[in-house]
């Protein structure tokens, strides 16, 4: 890490050094000597017109450029409307700052269309607070995806897994022509299209729909990054295929085309693989897990945040431990893994019809081997276990979505939505846990062989009618919702207990451990039916008052049967199966006052909420009742919300809520799940709800004169009646969990991000800064134990793109963990997470590249002796050839140290883990690729032709 830091310092220093203090200055003015603010300003080569730099007039028209070489420069000025400027400065020895004076731009009039000479474009322009990239002035070697290109762009950066950062901020879509494509998912858009196709790039702050809808602001944003294809790439077909084989057997596979129009947008991609390359797509792991990841209300559910309320799902992310009690060790890049996946997308959009449609396939089948060691602290003593698993992992779904938006006239629109997901997975492990005491004594081991299988399906369908009457601001809006949520879940359960001697600490095997040998069934359906009624009602120009009323009606059913397969007749468990059936009511009704007026929005609002849950226990479907929960929870809840646009880029959020948490189906049902015959656990039919205090207060800014950009936030978060699991721990370690509530736990968090060009669009710096501190609070045998997590993260990044044939992107990381427990305050930990990325891009003569790929990480923790360095170098060496630079051959070399492992560090409630998974290791590969359109290169005198 010191190495990384004074490399970094040594590229700062040697940078300004290179800096030298010729100065250019000026002002822009039109024929009327008005200022032309914020003109964009470009020095260029007088040898072949390409960009050195530029920058942005102030608002007075002023610019300055500092710190350059002695030589000849192209100084170009643009300005929407008006005859771009373009003249020849020369350099004079005598005059170090030299100063144009008032430059003139003159309007362009409507004579004067014919004879304006096209001359180099300016690299970026600004309309409000988009800014609009030239593609053509960032170069990428032939070949490249989008994703490449995005790397080279100012202010924006791309990490090591495809996410994209734009001025410091996360983008959420990404859209091609102005429209949707595979359902929002920004990966699949950057990875498959080819950098060659666009355009322009536009970075913007979108409103919310509800905005675009209504016309009414509500101060949302959304970071979107919009790709605009060139207009030869609307006329045909164009798209990549790629084909490899390498070491060790392995092989991949994938291939996009598209066809774009006007009107139509048209993709298909595919790929297969045995390389860990888990898919196209970032919904994998949660489709894995039986959710869904996208947002598929589409705002159908009117109204301010409803602040956390919880609608129940079986299998969903929040609910995952809703599924049978099997360890789901199952994660991205783990393991060995073979892999397909394949969609079809399409668009349709005209000024009164959009309609966005797309179908996605992927199946994953992975192999894992993983050590986990962990410690668990207990009122008066602790104990280690060392889990090892050896894990098969398989999954596979079929995504569909379709999107229909029809204006019917200027006051009425109409959107339906229809998504659903059908799939399947299967999971078998075998487990041998060795319980340790604090002398590292083995005094048990458990042996457990697990096998899983679940089939689900999922629908989610929405309908939306909105109203505008004539007076602007008043709107009426009305939708309806109805999901569907099934899985069948079959799973066999064993496990056998040996007890060891010791010399030291004993906890003997009591009564309540016992062999396992069960096979578990479980059949789960949800139908839920809802809807959302909104009117805004304008009260002056600046003023819109807000009424909306949530309605939804959720019936669930659950059949869990447990048979004893120890006993050859495989008897029922009446004390561990149950059937149980539910329905929750939900009505909401709130209003909220909106202020609107030169950038400021201000929301204030209250809801009055209430859902009734209701549910009947049975041993079995058909028999009498044995229980039953007959909750009412209600609640009047405040909203609070500061939007301000401070222009210029800048904008000032706060938020603050009340949110109201049902407990979760599961936790209220009282029955005793033993799938892990240690962590045995029983359901609470008198939970309360937990009430969430949420506040957030979010700056972020960015001057497109100089580039710099920054954004600061920080959130606290109180709980009251937060659903914890109590923990009862026996003599003999078999631990009794059960959901109770508690009041006191809370999380505060703080984050800074700074960014910075050294020298435009050549070196670029990042820093970013944050800390997390959270209080959660369980009991262990009646006993208060209090958990402090303390976590400390410092980035940096520098970007370095001195020439078009050259480029290095290089990141450092160090993160510093805090654990501390008020029981067993001797065992509290400090972890670190250490790591550093470098990718590099060299272009060397006839069109051969070369690149690299580093990242190392480095995980320490003292108290459980773990100090673990994985540092994994991949190499690349590739070169275009054929008729019009068609094709490209790769070489390739995946972990070159043979260090490939995955390393994970936890600490929560009474527990610290460490584990390490097995993974690809080193292998060679060579792939070949072609384009579908041949890609040639158009700009003379530039290292990325022959």
């Amino acid at each position: 890490m010191k190495k990384l830091l004074l490399l970094v310092a040594a590229l700062y220093m040697a940078t300004l050094t290179y800096a030298q203090n010729y100065s250019i200055k000026g002002s822009l003015i039109d024929s009327e000597k008005a200022p032309l603010s914020f003109t964009t300003v470009l020095l260029l080569s007088p040898l072949d017109s390409s960009m050195i730099t530029f920058v942005r007039a102030d608002t007075d028209g002023n610019f300055l450029f500092k710190n350059l070489k002695k030589q000849d420069y192209l100084l170009k000025a643009t300005f929407v409307g008006y005859v771009p400027l373009q003249d020849l400065i020369k350099f004079d020895p005598a005059t170090l700052q030299k100063d144009l004076g008032q430059l003139v731009l003159k309007p362009i009039q409507k004579e004067l269309f014919e004879v304006v000479v096209r001359t180099a474009k300016a690299p970026m322009s600004f309309k409000g607070d988009t800014i609009e990239y030239d593609a053509s002035k960032f170069k990428v070697p032939p070949g490249s995806s989008v994703e490449d290109l995005l790397r080279k762009l100012p202010g924006v950066q791309i990490d090591a897994e495809g996410n994209i950062k734009a001025q410091g901020e996360e983008v959420k879509r990404v859209t091609v022509d102005g429209k949707r494509f595979f359902g929002d998912d920004p990966k699949l858009a950057t990875k498959n299209l080819p950098a060659e196709a666009i355009n322009k790039v536009q970075v913007f702050n979108d409103k919310s729909e509800s905005a675009k809808l209504t016309g009414v602001e509500d101060g949302k944003r959304e970071k979107t990054v919009n790709l605009e294809l060139k207009d030869e790439f609307k006329k045909g077909g164009f798209g990549k295929a790629t084909a490899g084989a390498g070491s060790d057997q392995r092989v991949m596979g994938k291939a996009n085309y598209n066809k774009f129009d006007s009107k139509n947008q048209f993709a298909v991609v595919g790929f297969g693989n045995n390389i860990n390359q888990t898919g196209l797509s970032n919904n994998d792991y949660q489709d894995f897990k039986g959710s869904q990841s996208y947002n598929w209300n589409d705002n159908a559910d009117f109204g301010f945040s409803q602040g956390g309320m919880r609608f129940f799902y079986f299998g969903g992310d929040d609910d995952n431990d809703d599924n049978l009690e099997i360890p789901q060790t199952w994660g991205p890049g783990q393991g060995f893994s073979k892999n397909y996946a394949g969609g079809l997308n399409y668009n349709y959009d005209t000024k009164k019809t959009k309609v966005s449609s797309n179908y996605f396939f992927n199946q994953t089948d992975q192999t894992l081997d993983q050590l986990t060691n962990s410690q668990y602290f207990l009122p008066t003593s602790s104990y280690f276990r060392a889990d090892t698993s050896f894990n098969r992992n398989y999954s596979q779904n079929h995504r569909m979505s379709l999107r229909f938006e029809k204006e019917i006239d200027s006051l009425n629109t109409f959107v339906l939505n229809v998504n659903g997901r059908a799939g399947n997975r299967t999971q078998s492990s075998v487990n041998g846990i060795d319980f340790l005491n604090t002398s590292n004594e083995r005094f048990r081991n458990q042996a457990s062989s697990n096998s899983y299988d679940a089939t689900s399906f999922v629908l989610s369908s929405s309908a939306i009618y909105r109203h505008k009457f004539m007076k602007k601001g008043r709107n009426f809006a009305i939708s309806g919702t109805y999901n569907k949520n099934n899985s069948d879940q079959n799973a066999n359960q064993t496990s056998i207990f040996n007890e060891y001697s010791v010399v030291g600490e004993k906890f003997p095997l009591g009564s309540n451990i016992r062999n396992l040998n069960q096979n578990v069934l479980g059949l789960s359906g949800s139908d839920e039916i809802k809807s959302s009624l909104l009117y805004m009602e304008p009260l002056s120009k600046k003023v819109v008052l807000e009424t909306f009323y949530n309605f939804s009606n959720l019936s669930q059913n659950v059949d869990r049967d447990v048979f004893n397969l120890f006993a050859d007749s495989k008897p029922r468990v009446d004390s561990l199966s149950r059937y149980f059936d539910n329905n929750i009511l939900f009505n909401r009704v709130g209003t909220a006052l909106r202020f609107n007026a030169k950038g400021l929005n201000i929301s204030g609002g209250i809801a009055a909420q209430k859902f009734d849950i209701r549910g009947k226990f049975f041993n079995n479907q058909g028999q009498s009742e044995i229980g039953n929960i007959k909750n009412t929870y209600r609640a009047i809840l405040p909203n609070v919300s500061i939007n301000y646009d401070l222009k210029n880029s800048r904008y000032l959020n706060f938020d603050y809520n009340v949110g109201l948490n049902a407990p979760r189906i599961r936790d209220l049902q009282p029955f005793i799940d033993n799938s892990n015959p240690m962590f045995v656990r029983k359901g609470n039919p008198n939970l309360l709800p937990t009430t969430t205090y949420n506040s957030n207060l979010y700056y972020y800014m960015f001057n497109p004169v100089s580039f710099i950009n920054l954004n600061a936030g920080v959130s606290y978060t109180r709980y009251k009646n937060q659903v914890i699991l109590n923990q009862q721990v026996n003599s003999d370690l078999s631990t009794v969990y059960t959901p109770e509530n508690i009041s006191g736990g809370d999380n505060f968090n703080v984050y800074t991000y700074f960014g910075f060009p050294i020298k435009k669009t050549k070196v670029a710096m990042a820093l970013n800064a944050s800390t997390g501190i959270s209080k959660n609070l369980m009991y262990i045998n009646n006993e208060l134990n209090e958990n402090k997590g303390e976590n400390f993260y410092l980035g940096t990044r520098l970007d370095l793109t001195p020439i078009d044939w050259f480029s290095w992107f290089i990141s450092a990381n160090a993160g510093i963990n805090n654990a501390s427990y008020s029981i067993s305050t001797n065992q509290n930990q400090k972890f670190f997470n250490n790591s550093v990325q470098s990718n590099t891009v060299l272009q060397l003569p006839k069109l051969i590249f070369f690149t690299t790929d580093f990242n190392y990480t480095h995980f320490k923790n003292n108290k459980l002796g773990f100090n673990q360095h994985v540092p994994i170098l991949n190499l690349s060496a590739y070169k275009v050839v054929g008729k019009n630079k068609k094709s490209e051959i790769r070489l390739s070399l995946y972990d070159a140290f043979k260090r490939n492992v995955r390393v994970n560090q936890n600490a929560f409630q009474n527990v610290i883990s460490s584990s390490v998974s097995q993974t690809l290791s080193r292998y060679f590969m060579v792939t070949y690729t072609y384009n579908m359109k041949g890609i040639t290169a158009r700009v003379k005198k530039s290292r990325w032709e022959d």
